[in-house]
C-alpha cells in the first residue's frame, strides 16, 4: 500500500512514495527500447525473476529498485504497468569495476567452484561496497514504516545488512540465484567477514539448494560472530532444513536470520501455450527440414559463459562421431551460445574458443548436404526458443556449476506429448529436482558419451516414463509457486525487530 497517493501516466515521473513490499535487484523488470519512428519506450524485461515477481509487484503496489542498464545517466522514478520503477544510476566507473570487476570477476568465478581463476583487486571492492549502499539508501527512503524489501542476487549481498542498520523496522529477504561455495572456497575472498555480514542482515536468505544454504551456514558461523540457534517455537513448523542463526548484535536488533534452500522454477503456463501453438509446432518441423530431417537432433542452451561446460559437450560430440557411434548423416547439434559479457576479455577468449572448436568439428565431418554443428551466437524470442525445444529429441545440458539452470525446466515442460530425453549435469541445481535426466558428470568425457548415446537409443515408452515424471515435478513447482513459499516463509519471520526506522 503506497503511503501517498497522485496520478501517473503510464511511464510518468512520480511524486516520492513510501511502499509495504520493495524489490531490490541489480537490474529494473524494465528494458528501454527504440521504435521505428525513433520513439522511446519501456518493455518488460524476459526472464524468471521478472515473471515470478508481475503479479506480486501489482498486487501489492509494490517497487521495484535497480539500475535502468545505461552508465552515466539519472532517471525519475516511473510507473510502468503497475509496477513503480526506481532507477538507481550507475557511472562507467561503477559499471566497470562494481558489476564487470567485483560482481563478475571476483564472485561469479569464486562462486561457481573456482570455473575460472577470481581477481581481488581493493579498488573493485570499493566500488562494491560504495555501490551496495547506493542501492540500500534507494529502498530505505522507498520503504513505508514495517515494509517488507526483498533483495537479489550476487551484486548486492551487502544490502541487507546496511539496510538494518538504516532501517532496523523492516522485514528483509535475500536470494541467491547462483550457488554458493564451500566455506573452503569461499575463504579465498579477501573481504569474506563483510560479506558474510553482509547477508545475515537479512532475517531470510534463500539458495537454490541445500547444499548453498550448508555452506553458507558453515561459512558464516566459521568466519563471523554468528552461531547456530536452537529452534524457537516460530520456526519449529518449518522444514528440516531450515538453519537458524543468531546474529551478533553489533546489529541495531539482535535476530534470528534463517537459511532455506527455495529452488525457483518457471512460468510453465507459457511455455506449454507456445508448445501447443500451431505456428510454434510448424516452426519446430521446418527446423527439422532446414537441417535435413536428420535421425536425431541434439540440443544445447546456454549463454556464452565458462560455467557452462559448452568445450566439453563438444569434445563429447566430436569423439562420437570420430568413433562413428553418431554420423552427420544421422545426428546434428544446434548449439544456441547467447552473447554474454561480450566486453569481458574472458569471454572474449571463450568465445574464440568455441567457434573455433564447432569450426574444426564441421570441417573434419560436413557433407555437402549435412553440418555436424549448427552454431547460433544469438538470443532468440521465447517462441523460437520452445520451437528449438519441440525440435530436439535430445536436450544436452552440461553446465560445470550452476544454481540452477532453468533451460533444463523449459524443455522438459515443452515436451507436452513427453517425447525426448533431457542430459543434465549433476552440478546444476535441476538434477535435484529432474531425476529421472540421464545424469552426468560433464568432466567424465566418456561418461558423457554414453550418456549422450543412452538418450538417443531410449526407446519411447521409457523416455515417456522417464520425461512424464520430470513433468509432473516442473508443473506442481512454477516459478509462482517459489515466490509465494519464500515471501509466505519471510512473513512468518517478519515482527522480529519492532524499532521505528533510523
Amino acid at each position: 500500500m503506497r503511503t501517498e497517493d497522485s496520478s501517473s501516466t503510464n511511464t510518468g515521473a512520480l511524486a516520492p512514495r513510501h511502499f509495504d513490499f520493495v524489490v531490490v535487484a541489480n537490474r529494473l523488470p524494465v528494458d528501454r527500447v527504440v521504435d521505428d519512428d525513433g520513439a522511446l519506450h519501456w518493455r518488460r524485461s524476459p526472464g524468471g525473476l521478472v515473471t515470478a515477481l508481475a503479479p506480486v509487484m501489482q498486487e501489492a503496489d509494490g517497487a521495484w529498485v535497480g539500475w535502468h542498464g545505461a552508465s552515466g545517466e539519472t532517471l525519475d522514478p516511473f510507473n510502468h504497468e503497475g509496477t513503480d520503477i526506481i532507477p538507481v544510476p550507475l557511472s562507467e566507473d561503477d559499471v566497470e569495476q562494481y558489476y564487470e570487476g567485483f560482481s563478475n570477476a571476483t564472485l561469479w568465478p569464486l562462486y561457481h567452484d573456482v570455473t575460472a581463476r577470481p581477481e581481488f583487486h581493493r579498488a573493485w571492492w570499493d566500488a562494491y561496497r560504495r555501490v551496495n549502499r547506493r542501492f540500500a539508501e534507494a529502498a530505505a527512503r522507498a520503504a513505508a514504516p514495517g515494509a517488507t524489501v526483498w533483495v537479489q542476487d550476487y551484486q548486492l549481498q551487502l544490502v541487507p545488512r546496511l539496510l538494518r542498520q538504516i532501517r532496523p523496522d523492516l522485514t528483509i529477504g535475500f536470494f541467491n540465484h547462483i550457488p554458493f561455495p564451500p566455506q573452503e572456497i569461499f575463504a579465498q575472498l579477501p573481504w569474506r567477514r563483510e560479506v558474510l555480514e553482509g547477508l545475515l542482515g537479512a532475517d531470510l536468505v534463500g539458495f537454490q539448494r541445500s547444499g548453498d544454504a550448508r555452506n553458507f551456514v558453515r561459512a558464516a558461523t566459521r568466519l563471523t560472530g554468528a552461531s547456530l540457534s536452537r529452534v524457537t517455537p516460530q520456526l519449529r513448523t518449518m522444514v528440516p532444513r531450515t538453519q537458524s542463526l543468531t546474529v551478533d548484535p553489533g546489529l541495531p536488533t539482535a535476530h534470528h536470520c534463517v537459511a532455506e534452500a527455495f529452488p525457483i522454477s518457471i512460468e510453465v503456463s507459457q511455455i506449454e501455450a507456445l508448445a501447443r501453438d500451431p505456428k510454434v509446432v510448424d516452426r519446430a518441423r521446418r527446423i527439422r527440414f532446414e537441417l535435413g530431417n536428420p535421425r536425431t537432433v541434439l540440443l544445447g542452451v546456454d549463454r556464452l559463459d565458462y560455467t557452462k561446460g559448452i568445450r566439453h559437450r563438444l569434445k563429447a560430440y566430436e569423439e562420437l562421431l570420430k568413433d562413428g557411434d553418431l554420423t552427420v548423416e544421422d545426428a546434428c547439434l544446434i548449439q544456441v551460445a547467447s552473447p554474454s559479457r561480450e566486453q569481458v576479455e574472458e569471454y572474449r577468449i571463450l568465445r574464440e574458443e568455441i567457434e573455433g572448436t564447432v569450426g574444426h568439428i564441421n570441417g573434419a565431418f560436413d557433407t555437402l548436404g549435412r553440418t555436424a554443428v549448427r552454431y547460433l551466437h544469438h538470443s532468440y524470442p521465447v517462441e523460437e526458443m520452445v520451437a528449438l525445444y519441440l525440435a530436439a529429441d535430445v536436450m544436452l545440458i552440461t553446465a560445470l556449476k550452476d544454481g540452477m539452470n532453468l533451460v533444463a525446466k523449459e524443455y522438459v515442460t515443452a515436451r507436452v506429448d513427453n517425447t525426448g530425453a533431457l542430459v543434465l549435469s549433476e552440478f546444476t541445481g535441476a538434477a535435484d529436482q529432474l531425476k529421472q535426466a540421464f545424469l552426468v558428470n560433464p568432466h567424465d568425457i566418456d561418461g558423457l558419451k554414453s550418456a549422450i548415446l543412452s538418450a538417443t537409443r531410449v526407446s519411447r515408452p521409457e523416455a515417456a516414463r522417464r520425461m512424464r515424471s520430470m513433468r509432473r515435478q516442473v508443473t506442481t513447482h512454477d516459478v509462482r509457486g517459489w515466490s509465494t513459499a519464500f515471501l509466505e516463509r519471510l512473513a512468518g519471520l517478519a515482527g522480529q525487530h519492532q524499532e521505528t526506522p533510523a
